[in-house]
């Protein structure tokens, strides 16, 4: 882990990423958006996204199967994705990678933004024609919130949830667009070098926890409801990112 983490934190970033990965049994996302969020409070916004690579990447890799539905799925979110990767990208060189108070605050502001959505959004119904180029430009956006925050939810979800996937279509969707998230988020911290050996080796080791996280909360899915799961979790992320924004702005 990096040096700066290594003592005497090991113990609760394994707990972050436990809760991350049980939230996304849960709820089919989350994992980025809460390790990001808890880790900010411990470290750099850099440093987290760094560590979550791992852990997000294979649990999205899981999520996108089954292999048969990809090709249909990519034909409708294919032009989201190559919009996913330029402007992550474009974002990395503009912005350099996330830091300092401005980052904290951009995610605190894409929390409380994904949380309102969740809480009180209702997505419209989107006109095929419209995705066209509607989908590069979601893509776009939510790869600069990316490249700034490390978070890769908004407004990815909203605009996914909006094309009237079928429930497992959408969980699919969800799966490739944060795996093509992860992997443009990897690139834009090495063109920053903030991705370094260390940092790759403690993100691996992070995989253990998540998926512990993520199969127990597919178990907790089965006797708790959802709604009731996500209405205290959007709640949790919306307080979490007030008070970054506070933080920030407030001497």
């Amino acid at each position: 882990m990096p040096a700066d983490i290594a003592t005497g934190l090991f113990a609760l970033v394994a707990a972050v990423f436990a809760l991350a990965g049980l939230v996304k049994g849960v709820v089919g996302l989350g994992l980025p958006t809460i390790s990001m969020a808890l880790l900010a409070l411990l470290m750099t916004p850099a440093q987290a996204a760094a560590l979550l690579l791992v852990p997000s990447l294979i649990t999205n890799l899981w999520q996108a199967r089954p292999l048969r539905r990809l090709a249909p799925l990519l034909r409708r979110i294919g032009g989201m994705q190559a919009g996913i990767v330029a402007g992550t990208l474009a974002g990395a060189l503009a912005l350099g990678a996330p830091a300092g108070a401005w980052a904290t605050v951009s995610l605190g502001a894409s929390l409380v933004a994904y949380a309102a959505w969740g809480l009180f959004g209702a997505p419209p119904a989107l006109a095929p024609g419209k995705e066209k180029w509607l989908g590069p430009l979601a893509g776009a956006l939510t790869g600069m919130v990316t490249a700034a925050t490390g978070v890769f939810v908004v407004p990815a979800v909203p605009y996914l949830q909006a094309l009237a996937l079928d429930r497992d279509d959408l969980i699919q969707a969800m799966g490739i667009s944060f795996t093509v998230s992860t992997v443009a988020l990897a690139a834009g911290l090495w063109i920053n070098d903030s991705y370094s050996a260390a940092t790759a080796g403690a993100s691996v080791v992070m995989l253990a926890p998540a998926l512990a996280g993520m199969y127990a909360g597919q178990l907790l899915r089965r006797a708790l409801s959802p709604r009731v799961f996500r209405y205290c979790f959007l709640t949790s992320l919306a307080i979490l990112g007030i008070y970054q924004i506070i933080e920030q702005i407030l001497p």
